[in-house]
């Protein structure tokens, strides 16, 4: 289903680097481009890597304030006098040399996947560093300096787009990006992830659906700890599917953070990477009918570097360029794997999970389910402002 495929990627795009110890390690990325050159996924037909260019400063300031911006500039200069009003020189969010210049990269990198997509030089492009979602307009957030999916996002309304639909399937809420839109009817932002009950940011509940014209454009699943791949599935063709058909969007924008895997150290879903495919095939099929295939694929959180994030992105690569993978990682890939994280990855591309769910049924679900109870919580706050009802059967 895809005809022509740009991924934006260059080496430089490994020095958006908190530094040693850091969660965030590029280190993650590096080992997903290996991997899918080594089985041949970005050689394929159609398929073009190209470097990317930086975002100055008037595109970021679509999202974000010139103050922030100056002072994301400065940091680094400033040793001690980092305002913590900005969000940075805290643990998640430390100061690194040209750290400016690096988030601005990987800004850019996400504007030109939304341009490519927009002005039809690519059907899907793939920005793999970005999905950085929670940075706000005026500070930073959750390892996130600047938010390139909102950028991205008001690219594309500044180049005429009048409906975007942003999925995000990360384990933590997508909140930098709903709060950079909550009010704007122009973008729906659907966000799955563990309940924030549990999780950072400790957002995204089912009751956050909008303000003003925009009412309705904000929707939430928040999933309970323990959710598996049949569960998790269940929960995402219960509502994303019918979301997106009632607001018929123009180009899809979507989040692919793959911490929702049970490996993940920094949260509490259980999904396989068999089970992640499965959701980065039904992304692409929605892509194809509702928005003519014009999908723009960001990266986002994951932090198994070795045994989860090389594989769910890759599988999300081989997906996006048209074809699964399967089998064994090569043996090559395992050495370098090994070589540089003194770690022994995983000899398969799959965790071996025969992955299948049960649809909804209609109605409210098992009241005694927690997965079931979110979903339903999220029907009734959401559905009857798109006018879907949120009893029906998926």
């Amino acid at each position: 289903m895809s005809d022509s495929v740009l991924v934006l990627w260059d080496d430089v795009l490994a020095s958006y680097d908190f530094g040693r110890g850091h969660p965030l390690r590029p280190l993650r990325l590096e080992l997903t481009l290996a991997l899918a050159r080594d089985l041949g996924v970005l050689a394929r037909p159609g398929v073009t890597v190209r470097a990317p260019s930086s975002s100055g400063e008037d595109t970021l300031a679509l999202v974000h304030d010139r103050d922030y911006i100056a002072a994301v500039r400065s940091a680094p200069d400033l040793p001690g006098r980092i305002e913590a009003r900005y969000g940075l020189g805290s643990g998640d969010n430390p100061v690194f040399p040209r750290m400016h210049e690096a988030a601005a990269l990987v800004t850019g990198a996400s504007v030109e996947a939304a341009s490519a997509v927009w002005e039809g030089r690519a059907q899907h492009a793939v920005n793999i560093a970005g999905g950085l979602h929670h940075a706000m307009r005026d500070r930073a957030s959750g390892f996130c300096v600047y938010d390139d999916p909102a950028v991205a996002i008001a690219w594309l309304l500044q180049a005429g787009a009048t409906r975007v639909a942003y999925v995000d399937v990360d384990v933590h809420h997508g909140d930098g990006v709903q709060a950079a839109f909550y009010g704007d009817p122009r973008v729906l932002t659907v966000s799955l992830h563990e309940s924030g009950s549990y999780l950072f940011p400790g957002t995204g509940f089912p009751d956050e659906t909008g303000t003003g014209d925009g009412r309705g454009t904000s929707v939430n699943v928040a999933l309970p700890p323990g959710t598996t791949d049949a569960e998790w599935l269940r929960a995402f063709t219960a509502v994303v599917p019918q979301v997106l058909a009632a607001y018929r969007p123009e180009v899809l924008v979507t989040q692919l953070g793959c911490d929702t895997h049970t490996l993940d150290p920094l949260a509490h879903l259980a999904l396989s990477v068999d089970g992640q495919r499965r959701t980065y095939g039904l992304l692409h099929a929605l892509a194809h009918d509702l928005c003519g295939g014009r999908w723009v694929v960001l990266g986002g959180g994951g932090y198994e570097i070795v045994q989860v994030v090389p594989r769910a992105w890759t599988h999300a690569l081989a997906e996006v360029t048209g074809a699964p993978v399967t089998g064994e990682t090569p043996a090559g890939w395992r050495a370098e794997a090994l070589r540089r994280s003194g770690e022994y990855a995983p000899a398969l591309l799959s965790d071996g999970r025969a992955v299948a769910w049960t649809p909804w049924e209609g109605g409210t679900g098992a009241p005694h389910d927690h997965v079931d109870r979110a979903v339903a919580a999220t029907r009734a706050a959401t559905f009857p402002l798109l006018g879907l009802d949120p009893l029906a059967a998926a």
